[in-house]
């Protein structure tokens, strides 16, 4: 969806820098003069504050130039649906922001883009052509701005850009010294011309993958690939190069990693031309395990084809932190997504458990006993004096689910699905009915 919606919006991406080395490359190109200043400047919370009626009546008017009614009108159906399908579960209770799209969905990205590029597009040619801000430039949420101090001020600019839509607060950062931070920049005026250096953050620990780890050689020098890259890539003075590539075998050495391996790789990296971009057609990639280096005489064996080879660590963070369970064979030792049947009505109860579903019937049936109508299973049995039974006679597992972040939507499309067939106890309500499950097959409960 999110490619359809980027082909059919054709963004110009006119005023966005893809990186910070094509920033580099740009800022070094222009002339300034002594009235010359940089800002920068945050947004806050971009994602959280996106309105997203506005924003889809932005796509639809865009779609329209370049597509047939007919089809603008699908996508923008398909595209409302998808964005209004926003919802996280804080203490066992679901909301659904007013406004904002979900951090982390494919989809986010491209719809703020659509919001921003839409009112730079109206707001920044009158500030350009009228020369007060010589450049203008930003990667997602961070902007920076060349201006000329002798036309316009730097408060000035804060209060218009900040103007520009209620949703949209921006948060100022000066030049100090005639330098700013921006993306791993730091950019400096001297006199008619900007240079640039490499900025690292102060919390930066500058660790690595230690070399001494049970880990492919592809692993553990990948940070300095790209620290080498980087220090070759931007137009960096002779002085500041020297600078990072002391920096860069400082951080290998914290890391034991062999000085003369980056020489070499440094070496090697200096002689490479820049690849190009383009995978060619018939590539192919297979991932193998890395327990240890005895795994190179079975990759080896591709060394000359066409297949390409990648490796994934046998240990993981999340595997070492995760509790060791053993698979359960009794469903009522399983996590998931359960149904308590009442033994008077035969209407049912969905849940959903991260324990196995004896803990959770233990605790439905502690709430009825206690007369406590925690849950609405134990609501409609104690209001309506009806009987309920032990975990065999009314408990069944739904869908056993292991991972957390399922469990939520399959929770509702159940539940969903019982209170269409009319089997729901009429204490549990139901969402509003969500379009996504309608096209799902649950066979009957």
């Amino acid at each position: 969806m999110t490619k359809i919606i980027d082909q059919c919006t054709t963004l110009d991406n006119q005023y966005n820098v893809t990186n910070s080395i094509n920033l580099a490359n740009e800022l070094i190109k222009l002339e300034i003069t002594d009235t010359h200043k940089l800002i920068s400047f945050d947004i806050k919370d971009l994602y959280v504050n996106i309105p997203i009626q506005e924003t889809i009546n932005i796509a639809q008017k865009r779609m329209a130039k370049n597509n047939d009614p007919q089809k603008t009108q699908q996508i923008i159906k398909l595209l409302k649906v998808i964005l209004e399908q926003n919802y996280f579960s804080f203490r066992q209770q679901i909301f659904q922001p007013t406004q904002g799209v979900a951090m982390g969905s494919p989809i986010s990205g491209l719809i703020a883009e659509l919001f921003l590029q839409h009112f730079e597009e109206i707001h920044l040619k009158y500030i350009l052509d009228a020369k007060k801000i010589t450049y203008y430039t930003r990667y997602v949420d961070d902007i920076l701005i060349i201006y000329d101090s002798a036309k316009i001020n730097a408060q000035d600019i804060d209060t218009y850009i900040n103007s520009i839509h209620s949703n949209l607060k921006l948060k100022i950062t000066h030049e100090e010294q005639g330098s700013i931070n921006f993306l791993d920049l730091t950019i400096t005026r001297n006199q008619n011309k900007l240079e640039i250096d490499i900025y690292r953050k102060p919390t930066a620990t500058d660790t690595t993958i230690n070399f001494l780890s049970n880990h492919p050689i592809e692993h553990k020098m990948a940070a300095y690939r790209y620290y080498i890259d980087r220090m070759h890539a931007l137009p960096l003075d002779e002085s500041k190069k020297r600078k990072e590539w002391q920096t860069i075998q400082r951080i290998g050495k914290n890391n034991n990693v062999p000085t003369q391996l980056l020489k070499k790789l440094n070496k090697r990296m200096q002689q490479k031309t820049r690849p190009p971009t383009d995978k060619k057609a018939n590539e192919i990639w297979a991932t193998f395990t890395f327990h240890s280096p005895k795994i190179r005489a079975v990759t080896n064996i591709f060394r000359n084809s066409n297949i390409k080879i990648a490796f994934k660590t046998a240990e993981t963070t999340q595997k070492i932190i995760k509790p060791h369970r053993q698979n359960p064979t009794s469903a009522y030792e399983k996590s998931g997504i359960y149904k308590l049947t009442c033994k008077t009505c035969k209407k049912a109860y969905v849940g959903q458990t991260r324990r196995n579903l004896r803990a959770r019937h233990q605790e439905h049936t502690r709430y009825i006993k206690n007369n406590d109508p925690r849950s609405a299973y134990a609501l409609h049995i104690l209001n309506n004096k009806h009987e309920y039974g032990t975990m065999e006679e009314t408990m069944t597992l739904l869908k056993s689910i292991d991972k957390q972040t399922l469990l939520l939507p399959t929770e509702q499309l159940y539940i969903q699905t019982l209170h269409g067939n009319n089997e729901l106890i009429p204490e549990q309500i139901p969402n509003e009915p969500n379009p996504l499950f309608e096209p799902l097959q649950i066979p009957h409960l």
